[in-house]
């Protein structure tokens, strides 16, 4: 296989820049060994072993110019390639400084995106899309959600989100929480309704409240990634500009997230939070 895969983010750096950009090098061979993993924060030596030639990089620098900044798609495919049980390079680069790299390899994009037999893909569901069909069994695990629900109840959550940050009126905070928290109720149903694969139709005792520990089970998959990394941001930035908590009566959201901050392919690729504040500090400033 002949191909080139870059991650990056359009986030910007405000601080020092960084030291020149490094391309990963990626074994060439047709069974890889591991690479390390060269990003600050994350502990060496995790993440996914690509195909053969095959190559990631440069996610957004954060605030210092050198660690991971907020990029939650960039944490989404980071995901899917860490629980696909490959391993990766890092390398974060100050976007507000493209490096010449990345401008020969992709003119005119912003990242992250995929370079794949001189192939340019720069939607990230089609990245992810392409990841889960050449990244396949039985070499790689199946990524894919069973139940549809698992993917469509956290689509509006964001968005919600993104519109309570970016109100600028203080007294128009409390409609834009209450599409929020309706948005949370709703995950918290599904979390908290046991999936068809939890009900014993042999048990005579119901199971009322779902034991999973993530969307669409015990594993992690795509769902996840999609949702987990907007999660934080909304945990975090939401606490810090809007003195908003998640309710801790969405028992189903909570025990989802306490599951989740748990594995280390969500926990050691999610930025630091200082990193989300600055991302929406900005966005965030309201008239009083």
């Amino acid at each position: 296989m002949v191909g080139s895969l870059r991650a990056a983010s359009a986030a910007a750096s405000t601080q020092a820049p960084p030291g020149p950009p490094r391309a990963p090098e990626l074994p060439r061979d047709p069974c890889p060994g591991p690479v390390t993993l060269g990003q600050p924060g994350p502990r060496p030596g995790h993440g996914a072993r690509p195909e053969p030639s095959s190559s990631w990089g440069d996610p957004p620098a954060g605030s210092d110019g050198e660690s991971i900044g907020n990029c939650p798609f960039c944490q989404r495919l980071f995901m899917i390639l860490w629980l696909k049980g490959v391993k990766f390079n890092v390398t974060t680069v100050d976007m507000t400084r493209k490096p010449e790299e990345l401008k020969d390899l992709a003119p005119g994009t912003n990242p992250p995106f995929l370079i794949y037999n001189k192939e340019l893909k720069t939607d990230f569901i089609k990245i992810e899309e392409f990841l889960e069909q050449t990244l396949a069994p039985p070499r790689y695990p199946h990524l894919s959600p069973k139940y549809k629900e698992s993917f469509d109840v956290g689509c509006n959550l964001f968005a919600k989100f993104s519109a309570y940050i970016k109100n600028t009126q203080k007294e128009a905070n409390k409609n834009f929480e209450k599409s929020l928290l309706r948005e949370f109720k709703r995950l918290d149903d599904y979390l908290n309704t046991p999936l068809l694969d939890e009900i014993d139709p042999d048990n005579a005792e119901e199971l009322r409240v779902s034991r999973r520990l993530f969307l669409d089970g015990d594993q992690l998959t795509l769902a996840d990634c999609s949702l987990l990394p907007k999660l934080n941001i909304i945990k975090v930035a939401a606490k810090k500009y809007r003195d908003f908590d998640i309710p801790a009566e969405f028992s189903g959201v909570w025990r989802y997230l306490h599951n989740a901050y748990a594995r280390e392919e969500f926990t050691h690729t999610c930025p630091e939070d200082k990193e989300i504040e600055n991302t929406y500090a900005s966005v965030a400033k309201q008239k009083s």
